[in-house]
């Protein structure tokens, strides 16, 4: 008895601690699966400009004539209640060729007094209403997410847009208009997701960044595309994490 109570606790022993471990689910977790992405990687020179908390009826509107002036495309990630009160701004942005995609109703958080699911489908409902197309991509107010938010965005059929790390620009605190452009033009990389802002509360410097931006990305040769578009280039290798 004693000899088989020996051999036992000598298997146990010889078990790796880690065997029964549950995977981290950090970015390479959900970067390997497909379920988040941040940046694609790619030999080919696109980048995808973003643009979150809108729409505005200035702003976009502006932000809208410099994308058509450079030939960009971008991808927006609106909020229900500005769709609401800005339906035509919405359909300008659609029809022009570029990607409207869902940020929530009210720029709801993750927490468990709001109901993301709820979140998501009215302003999906928003805008459909408006532009009878609907969203494939969905990015959480903050960049906050767990497996509850992943499994809810993907049961409800989007996949989640994060950006690259490195091209927060930020603008939303009004950094001043060269760090805007610094931070972009000084990390932008093939397959790289930028993060703008088309509402602020108060003045923006995003419009004055997007000047020096564009005219300069589109010298060196890249192509401005919507988030969409940018994954049809993604090679089977996920991003390298910076």
């Amino acid at each position: 008895m004693r000899r088989i109570i020996f051999v036992l606790c000598i298997c146990l022993f010889l078990i790796p601690s880690n065997a029964s471990a549950a995977p981290k689910k950090d970015r390479a977790y959900y970067e390997t699966r497909g379920e988040i992405v941040w940046e694609i990687t790619t030999d080919q020179k696109v980048i995808a400009l973003t643009f979150d908390d809108g729409p505005h009826p200035e702003y976009t509107a502006q932000i809208l004539d410099l994308l058509k002036q450079y030939e960009a495309k971008a991808t927006f990630f609106v909020v229900g209640n500005k769709v609401k009160l800005y339906p035509d701004v919405l359909l300008r942005t659609l029809n022009e060729g570029h990607e409207i995609a869902n940020h929530t109703y009210s720029h709801a958080y993750l927490s468990k007094k709001n109901n993301i699911k709820k979140e998501i489908n009215k302003t999906e409902e928003l805008i459909y209403a408006t532009t009878g197309s609907r969203c494939q991509l969905f990015r959480p107010p903050g960049g906050f997410y767990n497996d509850r938010l992943v499994s809810i965005v993907r049961a409800e059929g989007y996949k989640v847009i994060m950006w690259s790390w490195q091209l927060d620009t930020k603008d939303w605190s009004t950094p001043g208009v060269n760090k805007i452009v610094n931070r972009v033009l000084n990390n932008s990389k093939n397959g790289n997701i930028v993060l703008f802002h088309d509402y602020i509360e108060g003045p923006t410097q995003t419009i004055a960044a997007l000047k020096i931006i564009l005219p300069e990305l589109k010298r060196r040769g890249y192509r401005l595309v919507t988030v969409s578009e940018l994954l049809n280039y993604n090679k089977a290798i996920p991003a390298k994490i910076h």
